[in-house]
């Protein structure tokens, strides 16, 4: 992969999209656990993502636009595969047996991935204090948010379920940023219709997994709580039409290492919705983490605003 430059786009559209992607995917820890206690992991994901799919390329067809040749859509199915199988596959999979706070340390880790997965801009990145600075101070605020919760969980169970979530968990991070990547530099076409493949790419590869895993033997319609189906019904509409698809639009126009802070932003608004709306605490050690990732972001982002506006 060669080093593309970032198209232009208006600051309002990119500060929306960044805002989509950091407050939405934030909730959706939570939804994801909700749901998942009454669908199994590969049915969820092909109902998710086949649904959001389908009303995302019915969309675009009805705007005029074309649903690109196999130019487009081969880049969008590998992409989609890498990104939603592997890595959102992951993150569903995981919270069956991890709770959403060991998840979401894991996560953050993945802007390390980007860094290292990045080849073409290796040397503006490893050369960038700022950055890289930001990314340590990035997971460490992480770490002192979520430290107390993630080792009370280690100590207090040990099984081989919870190992394997942790393996998968991890595989699933560095499957996100190369899928990120791949779609970065090598999406073409409107990003809305790359989306909607990527989508129906990883829904078909769901619905394969699911029987697969025979999951369909021991799923019961009727044993859905509604609860279960409002979650399913925000992670289409909002998770991923809104949020992914603002995700997808952000790779094209911006930095993958500027990107890649929505992993350290997302905890932190899980933390605050639980703290608002759910009667939560905050102890001093989380609002000290809240703090150091909100510093760590906003390095990065300066660092990549100052080098845009040297150009």
């Amino acid at each position: 992969m060669s080093a593309v430059p970032d198209k232009k786009a208006s600051p309002v559209m990119v500060i929306i999209a960044f805002a989509t992607v950091y407050v939405v995917w934030g909730s959706t820890y939570f939804f994801i656990q909700v749901a998942v206690k009454d669908f199994p992991p590969m049915i969820l994901g092909a109902f998710r993502f086949l649904a959001a799919g389908i009303l995302l390329m019915g969309w675009c067809l009805l705007k005029g636009e074309r649903t690109g040749g196999w130019k487009q859509i081969k880049p969008a199915i590998i992409s989609g595969l890498l990104l939603l199988l592997g890595g959102t596959g992951a993150v569903i999979w995981a919270e069956k047996w991890l709770p959403s706070s060991m998840v979401a340390v894991l996560i953050s880790s993945s802007p390390f991935w980007f860094i290292i997965l990045d080849i073409p801009k290796w040397k503006e990145n490893f050369t960038n204090r700022s950055i890289i600075t930001g990314l340590i101070f990035g997971f460490i605020g992480v770490v002192l948010m979520f430290g107390e919760k993630v080792a009370a969980a280690l100590f207090s169970t040990h099984n081989s379920n919870e190992l394997i979530g942790l393996f998968i968990l991890l595989v699933g991070t560095m499957s996100w940023a190369g899928g990120s990547l791949y779609s970065k530099y090598r999406s073409s076409g409107s990003t809305t219709v790359s989306s909607a493949w990527q989508m129906l790419a990883a829904g078909v590869a769901f619905i394969m997994g699911s029987f697969f895993l025979q999951e369909w033997k021991g799923f019961e319609w009727h044993s859905v709580s509604t609860g279960a189906w409002m979650s399913l019904l925000y992670l289409v509409i909002f998770g991923s039409l809104a949020a992914y698809s603002a995700y997808v639009w952000l790779l094209q126009v911006r930095s993958a290492a500027q990107v890649s802070t929505y992993a350290y932003v997302n905890p932190v608004i899980a933390v605050l919705l639980g703290v608002f709306f759910a009667g939560e605490h905050m102890t001093l050690l989380q609002v000290s983490g809240l703090m150091v990732i909100l510093i760590s972001v906003l390095m990065i982002n300066l660092a990549k605003y100052r080098k845009n506006k040297t150009r």
